[in-house]
């Protein structure tokens, strides 16, 4: 396929996965958002900021927080924007960057790219904060994957 990146915004990159996403909502802020481009029409988006788990944000690691496809989207648009993902942040001298699937998700993009299943994940409580809005998502299990230098 012939993909071409673009910068988004995060309001452009957050009006698609509001549209488009099966089960996430809105990113609050990011270091940065891309999108794949097929014809001159806009596939897909991803939205990469700082881990959400304050363990692993140590300056040198990010976290692919939304990877947002059209259901129509070329076969590999995802595995495309999770290795430019990579790539860009390794050009702004990062050393790790991090996603999370849902159990029920194969990971098959990820793999393809050569990103490390590397951690599964308990279920979140962070939601039952103050001011935090639950999503069904957060009552499942997670896989944890990265990709490092």
């Amino acid at each position: 396929m012939n993909f071409a990146v673009i910068p988004l915004t995060l309001k452009k990159a957050n009006e698609f996965v509001v549209e488009h996403h099966r089960h996430s909502r809105r990113v609050v802020g990011c270091k940065f958002s891309i999108g794949a481009e097929y014809k001159n029409e806009l596939v897909g988006v991803a939205i990469v900021g700082r881990p959400i788990t304050m363990a692993l944000d140590n300056g040198f690691t990010m976290e692919v927080l939304r990877c947002c496809v059209l259901p129509n989207a070329p076969k590999n648009t995802c595995s495309f924007l999770y290795g430019r993902c990579w790539r860009i942040w390794q050009q702004m001298g990062g050393k790790k960057i991090i996603t999370y699937t849902l159990e029920s998700e194969k990971g098959t993009s990820l793999k393809a790219v050569g990103w490390d299943n590397v951690a599964k994940t308990k279920k979140s409580t962070w939601h039952k904060r103050p001011n935090r809005i639950h999503q069904e998502i957060y009552n499942q299990l997670k896989f944890r994957w990265e990709k490092f230098v």
